[in-house]
C-alpha cells in the first residue's frame, strides 16, 4: 500500500491520498513523561458529555461495535465482549502520542443516553512501522481496519484503556465482556480483524 496522509469524517472514514509521511518514531512512549491513569482518568472526566467532546474535535463513528467470536489464527486475539461507539478526533491521529490526549473516546449506549467507558490510543501504521508503547503497554497490531466502519485498508495499532468501566478482561484488554450493544440499528457485531505486517 502507498504511504498516505489520512483523514476520517464523522459517520465513516474517508481515506485521502496526499504527500508521503516517513515512518518515524513516536513521542510520548512509555516513560516517565507518561501520566498515571488516575491523572489520565480526571483530564478526561469533561467528556462523560458527549457534547463537551463533540465539542473538543471528537465526533461519533456512529456504530455500537461488538465481537461475539473470539479471535482466531491470523487475526488479533480479541476476547468475546464489546468496545461500544468510537467518538474520534482526527486532529490529533499523527506521529506524537500524548498519554492526555487519546484519538478515540469510548462510548456505551444506555437507554437514550451515553457513558464514557474507556479510552483508545490509536497510531495508523503509515505513521509508524515500529510497534508503539504507552503505560508500560505495547499496542495491539498491526491490524486491518474495523469493516464496515473503518476501511480494511487503514492499517494501524491501537491500545484500549477502560478507565471508567470495569472489564473483567483486564484494563487494557481491547474488548469488554461486560460492555454489551443494543439490539437494533447501528449495533454490528463484526469479526476480529486480521494480522497484517507494518
Amino acid at each position: 500500500m502507498s504511504t498516505r496522509h489520512f483523514a476520517w469524517m464523522a459517520a465513516g472514514w474517508i481515506v485521502l491520498p496526499a504527500s508521503p509521511l516517513s515512518p518515524r518514531p513516536l513521542v510520548g512512549q512509555a516513560g516517565p513523561e507518561a501520566a498515571s491513569l488516575a491523572v489520565v482518568r480526571a483530564a478526561l472526566d469533561k467528556y462523560r458529555d458527549p457534547i463537551v467532546a463533540v465539542h473538543d474535535g471528537y465526533f461519533s463513528t456512529v456504530g455500537c461495535i461488538d465481537f461475539p467470536a473470539a479471535g482466531a489464527e491470523g487475526e488479533i486475539p480479541y476476547p468475546v465482549g464489546g468496545m461500544g461507539i468510537h467518538f474520534l478526533n482526527m486532529s490529533l491521529v499523527g506521529p506524537t502520542l500524548d498519554s492526555l490526549r487519546p484519538q478515540v473516546l469510548l462510548y456505551e449506549p444506555h437507554g437514550d443516553s451515553l457513558r464514557l467507558v474507556g479510552a483508545e490510543w490509536f497510531v495508523p501504521t503509515e505513521v509508524s512501522r515500529t510497534r508503539p508503547m504507552l503505560f508500560g503497554r505495547a499496542f495491539d497490531g498491526p491490524m486491518e481496519g474495523h469493516h464496515p466502519l473503518m476501511p480494511a485498508l487503514l492499517h494501524h495499532w491501537d491500545l484500549h484503556v477502560w478507565l471508567w468501566k470495569p472489564n473483567p478482561a483486564g484494563m487494557f484488554s481491547p474488548t469488554n465482556p461486560a460492555l454489551k450493544c443494543p439490539d437494533r440499528t447501528y449495533s454490528f457485531q463484526e469479526k476480529a480483524p486480521r494480522l497484517v505486517k507494518p
